[in-house]
């Protein structure tokens, strides 16, 4: 029933293992494993379809539809819930906790071996770049949302920070502007009004990346560790072009 699910079950289970996916795996701008989602059923998300499926067991999250989840255990069907997670720590968890839920702990334990080796492979910038993830409206990533948490891995300085902030807000443009960050991760221009904001003219004199903040950010899931990566390398770029300017 979840996106979040789908990532670690298509990592983890055997494909025969899979009934259906969530109503989003196939969405390459929601998922990260999109491709791999190609060809395996997916669910509408209602009572009515799962049950008609006849699964063993339905993956959903904390946040999933409570009617939903009430009508699916008064039917008999067993329900695991997933908690989102933000940090390494939630990650690791949840990888153990779907190899166990689906009988398939030796692969789980692989797959944490995998996620271990490719974290502490990441080289992240010795002296940390500024950076702030800015969004619709000026809204800003603070340190305890996965935004964060991916900044963080990657060896940035969050500059989204202070009292009320942990957990993200708002970010005015001339604040932002007065902090100078080294970095600015903004979503596209799009079509909403709150998103004009992204293309100020003001920030022309940034760097500003448009194209970072993809489906690889959406899930605290292993391919979240592919953002770090990408970002860290952004990061010592940074450091390398302010070295430049010194000498």
């Amino acid at each position: 029933m979840n996106l979040c699910a789908d990532q670690l079950l298509l990592l983890i289970a055997d494909p025969e293992q899979i009934a259906a996916l969530s109503p989003l795996a196939t969405n390459p701008e929601m998922s990260a494993l999109a491709p791999l989602a190609e060809g395996i059923a997916q669910t509408t998300g209602g009572a009515e379809d799962i049950v008609s499926r006849r699964p063993d067991l339905v993956l959903a999250d904390v946040w999933s539809n409570p009617g939903t989840l009430a009508m699916l255990e008064r039917l008999g069907l067993r329900v695991e819930q997933f908690s989102p997670g933000v940090s390494v720590q939630d990650i690791r968890a949840k990888i153990t906790r779907m190899g166990a839920v689906l009988g398939r702990e030796a692969r789980a334990a692989e797959l944490l071996a995998e996620f271990d080796a490719t974290l502490a492979a990441i080289e992240t910038p010795a002296q940390p770049p500024r950076a702030a993830i800015w969004g619709a409206g000026g809204y800003g990533y603070g340190a305890a949302t996965l935004e964060g948490q991916i900044l963080a891995l990657a060896g940035f300085e969050n500059i989204v920070a202070g009292p009320g902030l942990d957990w993200g807000g708002k970010l005015d443009l001339e604040r932002l502007l007065v902090l100078a960050p080294d970095l600015v991760i903004a979503g596209a221009p799009g079509a909403s009004r709150a998103e004009e904001i992204l293309a100020h003219p003001a920030l022309a004199g940034f760097r500003v990346e448009r194209n970072l903040h993809d489906a690889r950010w959406v899930c605290a899931a292993p391919a979240m560790l592919e953002a770090v990566a990408e970002l860290a390398a952004i990061g010592r770029e940074i450091n390398a072009e302010k070295s430049e300017v010194h000498q």
